[in-house]
């Protein structure tokens, strides 16, 4: 998937001197997630119903 021309954020619960640092971007019906410190490396793509899933387990991991 080319993201080249992607626009990323960084999500609000980032911390501001940069240690722990995701950003997202939207890529058509798919998020791309990857670490702000590494915007070369590697990306996490799923489709936007998986990363709702994924954003709920991870703001509730033992519901």
């Amino acid at each position: 998937m080319d993201l080249s021309k992607a626009v990323w954020c960084k999500v609000s619960l980032s911390t501001e001197n940069g240690e722990n640092c995701v950003e997202l971007a939207s890529a058509g019906d798919q998020i791309a997630v990857r670490d702000s410190k590494d915007p070369d490396g590697p990306k996490v793509i799923m489709s936007r119903d998986d990363f709702r899933h994924f954003a709920v387990t991870l703001k509730n991991p033992w519901d």
